[in-house]
C-alpha cells in the first residue's frame, strides 16, 4: 500500500513537472477575459501589458509578449516576433509569420486556447465568444481605424477574426479578419459574437 502511495505521489509530481515545463514553453494564447473596457485597451502598449499580466499569472515568465493588434502605429504581423508559437497544451499553431498568415497554420477552436489552456467558446456555444479583436486584414495589416488605435470603447469599429474558423462576414473562416464589430464597447462587441478577447504572441 505504501509503495502504491509513493508511486502515485511520484507520478503526480512528474505530471506537475511536465505541466510546468509545458506552461513555460507557451508562446501563444487568446486572452481569457477582456481587461474591462471593451476595445479601449490602452493602445498597443496597454494590450501588450495585459498579455504579460495574464501569461505571468498562468506561470509563463521570462517572455516578451505582444498583442496581435494593428493600429496606425504598427501592423499586427510586424509585432509578434518570428515564431514558432506553441499553445498551453504544447501544440505548435504556426511556424513563422508567413505560416501564420497562410492556409497551413494550425489555428482552430481546439488549438486557439487561453493562457490557462481553456477552450474559448465558439459559434453554437453560450455565450458565443468567437470574435477576436485584431484590427487587421488577412495579411495582418491595419484595416479601418481599430477603435481609434484601441483607445475608445464608444463609437467606431474594429476588424475581428473567428478563432473557431466559422460564422458570418466576408471571410467567415478567417482567424484574423472575418468582419467589423458593431462598435467598440463591450455591449457592441458581445452583440456581434465576441467578448473583447485578443490574441497574444511571445516575441522571444
Amino acid at each position: 500500500m505504501i509503495t502504491k502511495l509513493m508511486l502515485a505521489a511520484a507520478l503526480s509530481l512528474t505530471g506537475a513537472a511536465l505541466a510546468s515545463a509545458q506552461d513555460a514553453d507557451t508562446s501563444f494564447f487568446i486572452t481569457s477575459e477582456n481587461p474591462g473596457n471593451g476595445a479601449d485597451l490602452g493602445g498597443l502598449d496597454g494590450a501588450d501589458a495585459y498579455c504579460t499580466t495574464l501569461a505571468e499569472a498562468a506561470g509563463v515568465t521570462g517572455k516578451t509578449w505582444a498583442a496581435y493588434l494593428s493600429s496606425a502605429e504598427q501592423n499586427a504581423r510586424d509585432r509578434i516576433g518570428t515564431g514558432p508559437w506553441m499553445n498551453a497544451a504544447g501544440v505548435v499553431v504556426a511556424q513563422s509569420v508567413d505560416d501564420l498568415h497562410s492556409d497551413s497554420n494550425n489555428l482552430t477552436k481546439e488549438t486557439a486556447i487561453s493562457e490557462t489552456g481553456a477552450v474559448i467558446n465558439g459559434r453554437g456555444d453560450t455565450p458565443n465568444r468567437h470574435d477576436i479583436l485584431t484590427g487587421s486584414d488577412l495579411d495582418g495589416n491595419l484595416v479601418g481605424d481599430a477603435c481609434e488605435g484601441w483607445t475608445t470603447s464608444g463609437e467606431g469599429s474594429a476588424m475581428v477574426g473567428h478563432h473557431d474558423r466559422t460564422g458570418g462576414g466576408d471571410h467567415p473562416t478567417a482567424w484574423n479578419s472575418a468582419h467589423p464589430s458593431r462598435g467598440c464597447g463591450m455591449e457592441a462587441l458581445q452583440g456581434t459574437g465576441g467578448d473583447g478577447l485578443f490574441y497574444c504572441f511571445a516575441t522571444n
